[in-house]
């Protein structure tokens, strides 16, 4: 599982890359893996092939197409493509167009840019580029680079939400999935327990956890988990709530239990991970 902290302390990273500027190589070096956060591509042009939670995706030509976190991916082919990359932290992606990307019943397919959309993407994503490679000390630095982030990711949000893709067929498992997921979403704060989720479910917690463990290689626990860290971080970035009103908010009356929590799924205390994107 790659983390995105090791990588940036902005919650971002973006890159412009070519068909022979080298990431194409060292992309495909890392071979099948899961990100903790998620991937958004704008293809300016050429093609690429990619297995994604072992389906086959193909894209060509100027479109978008995005990963989630925790989706199992790799590079295909060699590709020769040219366009944008954007990792961005789970956190800065906001509820409503998470739903969009997470509450489909099937994996997410690439989407064609009609030219219009296609200027208006570029002329975004150039600008955050812009601003995200300046000065780090400046003022305002974080907002704005965030602000024009979260503008980026809603024009996508909007293409995913209008498109009308073939709809592909899908397994009980995979469907059992996304309702665990779309449940977890909607009950995080109140709801801790595998075997409720089952319950809510109509299925045994034995049958929800080989579902799990076979569409996302991870039990339910995990997942109950990540999405109460991902609120955590939420409630970190964006209220003014202390560790301990954050703790209650989430369900836990030990605040000193839920710090301990927090720091072994995300590798920092709450107030170091609060300090680290409001600098």
């Amino acid at each position: 599982m790659h983390q995105l902290q090791q990588r940036s302390g902005e919650g971002i990273v973006i890159k412009y890359f070519t068909a022979n500027d080298g990431n194409h190589e060292e992309v495909k070096a890392l071979g099948a893996h899961r990100d903790d956060h998620y991937m958004f591509f704008m293809m300016e042009k050429g093609s690429v092939s990619l297995m994604v939670d072992f389906q086959e995706i193909h894209t060509a030509g100027t479109g978008l197409y995005y990963i989630l976190p925790g989706q199992v991916h790799h590079v295909l082919n060699n590709p020769m493509a040219e366009g944008w990359f954007v990792a961005v932290d789970t956190s800065l992606v906001p509820p409503d167009y998470r739903a969009v990307f997470e509450d489909r019943l099937i994996l997410q397919q690439p989407h064609l840019l009609s030219q219009p959309m296609a200027q208006q993407c570029r002329s975004l994503l150039t600008l955050l580029n812009d601003k995200y490679t300046e000065d780090t000390n400046g003022s305002f630095y974080l907002p704005v680079i965030h602000s024009l982030l979260q503008s980026f990711i809603g024009l996508v949000a909007t293409c995913y939400s209008t498109t009308c893709n073939q709809r592909l067929q899908l397994s009980r498992p995979v469907q059992l999935s996304a309702q665990f997921k779309k449940l977890l979403t909607q009950h995080v704060r109140t709801i801790k327990s595998p075997s409720a989720y089952a319950a809510k479910l109509n299925v045994s917690e034995s049958y929800l956890n080989e579902v799990l463990k076979k569409t996302t290689g991870m039990p339910v626990s995990y997942w109950i988990l990540q999405e109460v860290m991902l609120e955590a971080r939420r409630l970190l970035y964006y209220s003014q709530l202390n560790v301990k009103e954050i703790a209650h908010t989430l369900g836990y009356e030990d605040h000193t239990y839920f710090s301990k929590l927090f720091k072994k799924a995300a590798g920092n205390t709450p107030l170091t991970f609060r300090g680290g994107y409001r600098k």
